[in-house]
């Protein structure tokens, strides 16, 4: 009898592409919203909050399910959580589309962020099961993030083109027949694999952390348009303050945590998602309101202002692979501190730019931006593998992916208020625009001079405890 053909080798160049295909649609949808938010604003009639409720309920979803996604996936099969977040990423795209209000629209971001926390970190774990050897696995892992960052570069302009053509609706439509292909691929061409001894799911610790974190982005949200002292918003900070202390001390007594607050005690891996925390809130508070200042400081076109905020992502996906290897050879600190100098000075630029400043006066600081936070994301998670031991990179990678999104959503929470206070005391949307830009890049020079001072000293510490001195592995995930 002829032996039956072997399965897994074969299929591993159809698993890289269905995985790095799912890894692009959900990058381009971080990046394609931001480009369609002026046309979102005029049609659905929302204010700068219906804005950051749209892109932080899809971002809060993500930081919140992404490490219990991965722990899925583990337990009840890579596969099926894979291919169930794409069906429910490409379910709530069509929601999103057909939304009516901005009620529908901000339901439907809910269900494509609980979506892209199943799809993402299932398709890291596919590719790692597919490629057991560490030299394949980190040159497949580079093709996923590679392949995956295009999605990142292309969101603007594959925004500007669409919202132009067919209004912002179209955005969330052009992941339908992507979603269809991963679907029908990913059912013909994966292979199922789990881990037998995955951890149990941390059901209190991931509903007090969506609680908490939520509860707290409501409040700086709303308090804008509310008044910063009025009853709901100051409940709601008190709320997200319990809430958070609770989730604190559930962490702290259950068997299998979803934030092992363990790992804090390393200081390297403090500081380091301490420093990740500052990108997220940084980056995304900051992007979120590019397209904006384009279209509504100096009046361009949607399409014309999703081709002039490429030089950010374009610095970034161009940069971001050579980080790893700065870091390798010079160090976390060094860096990771020239970074997020470059990045704060960057931002520090831009809250000078004005309504006739030239764009050949603009591109250049958006560049230096992405040069600055793409020199720092892959070195930080890098920082917090080499932190712990080898068989929780993983999970210190998940983490460091994590804590980047929480800073995410804070920063589009923060920003957006800074620029509301600045209005509702009399100042004009530029003027909050350009504190909101100074606001970010304060924050950013203060986290480099933290990773200067504390960053060397940690991974000497580390050095003196870990068993060898690994450089990370897994340092490119999104």
């Amino acid at each position: 009898m002829a032996s039956a053909p072997p399965v897994a080798v074969p299929n591993r160049t159809a698993l890289l592409t269905v995985t790095c295909l799912g890894q692009f649609m959900v990058l381009l949808d971080n990046t394609i919203v931001g480009a369609a938010l002026p046309d979102m604003q005029e049609r659905l009639h929302t204010q700068l909050t219906g804005l950051q409720w749209i892109v932080d309920a899809y971002v809060l979803l993500v930081a919140m399910l992404l490490l219990s996604g991965g722990v899925f996936a583990d337990r009840f099969g890579r596969k099926r959580m894979f291919l169930a977040g794409v069906v429910v990423f490409t379910a709530a795209s069509v929601v999103c589309s057909a939304a009516p209000s901005i009620g529908w629209l901000i339901t439907g971001r809910v269900l494509q962020g609980i979506g892209a926390a199943a799809l993402s970190p299932a398709s890291l774990a596919l590719l790692a099961a597919a490629y057991p050897v560490p030299q394949e696995r980190v040159r497949a892992i580079g093709l996923w993030a590679g392949f995956s960052g295009i999605g990142l570069a292309a969101g603007p302009l594959a925004g500007g083109v669409l919202v132009e053509a067919f209004g912002w609706p179209a955005i969330f439509l052009v992941n339908v027949p992507v979603g269809a292909v991963l679907l029908v691929a990913g059912l013909r061409t994966l292979d199922e694999s789990r881990n037998p001894n995955a951890p149990a799911i941390d059901v209190p610790g991931t509903v007090l952390s969506v609680l908490g974190v939520g509860t707290l982005t409501y409040g700086l949200i709303e308090g804008g348009s509310r008044g910063w002292t009025s009853p709901l918003i100051l409940s709601s900070f008190a709320a997200a303050v319990v809430i958070l202390a609770v989730f604190v001390v559930v962490e702290g007594r259950v068997p299998a945590p979803m934030l092992p607050l363990r790992l804090f005690r390393q200081r390297l891996f403090t500081v380091s998602n301490t420093a990740m925390i500052v990108v997220g809130f940084a980056l995304m508070g900051s992007s979120f309101f590019f397209s904006q200042f384009f279209v509504y400081v100096q009046g361009s076109s949607i399409l014309r202002a999703g081709v002039q905020t490429l030089p950010a992502t374009l610095a970034m996906v161009v940069v971001s692979p050579f980080a790893g290897r700065l870091a390798a050879r010079y160090g976390f600190r060094i860096v990771v501190t020239i970074g997020l100098t470059l990045a704060g000075l960057g931002l520090l630029a831009l809250g000078f730019v004005h309504a006739d400043t030239g764009y050949t006066n603009v591109w250049w600081r958006l560049a230096v931006v992405g040069i600055g936070f793409a020199l720092t994301m892959s070195p930080l998670t890098g920082a917090a593998i080499q932190s712990v031991s080898p068989q929780e990179g993983g999970l210190a990678s998940g983490v460091s992916s994590t804590t980047r999104q929480i800073g995410a959503v804070l920063g589009v929470a923060v920003l957006g208020a800074v620029v509301r206070t600045r209005q509702s005391g009399g100042a004009s949307f530029e003027d909050g625009l350009n504190s909101a830009f100074v606001v970010a890049g304060i924050v950013t020079l203060a986290t480099a001079l933290l990773t200067g001072l504390w960053l060397i000293k940690s991974t000497e510490s580390s050095r003196s405890t870990s068993p060898a001195p690994r450089v990370h592995e897994n340092t490119t995930s999104h």
